[in-house]
């Protein structure tokens, strides 16, 4: 499990001078948390978590020395920027279930022999204890042909007895539909 380093914020300093001087702001909240704990971590380490976990992740937050099992909850990116400025972290609480968001990941698309993938559901929202949070459902996609489909209640998620599903389980995940070749038939109508 990543652990990320992170500083309760002093909140008469503004969000925006903490951004320029490198940090990123955010917050902590649980049920053993009293309103919510204000934090700050630096960029650069806010940035490295990011390249392995995303929203929904289970990350250890090391806060003034203290170490929290919490849930990356929400990312705030700035796009004009292009920085993190906010990140959000639900502490969790052993044997009590917390919602979260497993991120759908497509395996082998360049193997796809023919159609076209269309993927119609980018996360799945379920809710579940601690010890059962995933973070990732990896579909493997090489195989599949044209017609063929995977709704939320075909992915090994549905069946984890451990997992309450809030995404509706026939939801379609993605489908393989027939390439459809347009240009051809602009041609003919062009020479008519």
């Amino acid at each position: 499990m990543n652990t990320l380093k992170a500083e309760k914020r002093d909140m008469s300093i503004k969000a925006k001078k903490l951004r320029r001087e490198g940090f990123v702001t955010g917050n902590v909240f649980g049920r053993e948390i009293q309103g919510s704990m204000p934090i700050k971590m630096a960029k650069a380490d806010a940035e490295r978590l990011l390249k392995t976990n995303g929203k929904g992740s289970q990350i250890m937050l090391e806060v003034d020395g203290r170490n929290m099992d919490v849930l990356v909850k929400e990312i705030v990116y700035n796009s004009m920027k292009r920085q993190i400025d906010e990140m959000d972290f639900q502490a969790l609480v052993s044997g009590e279930k917390v919602h979260s968001v497993a991120e759908v990941v497509l395996l082998g698309h360049d193997k796809l022999q023919e159609g076209v993938l269309q993927e119609l559901l980018h996360e799945i929202s379920y809710k579940a204890v601690p010890a059962a949070l995933v973070e990732k459902v990896e579909i493997d996609v090489s195989t599949m042909k044209v017609g063929d489909t995977i709704k939320v209640k075909d992915l090994p998620i549905a069946s984890d007895k451990d997992v309450d599903l809030l995404t509706d389980p026939e939801t379609v995940v993605l489908t393989v539909t027939k390439v459809h070749y347009s240009a051809s038939e602009d041609e003919s109508s062009q020479e008519a």
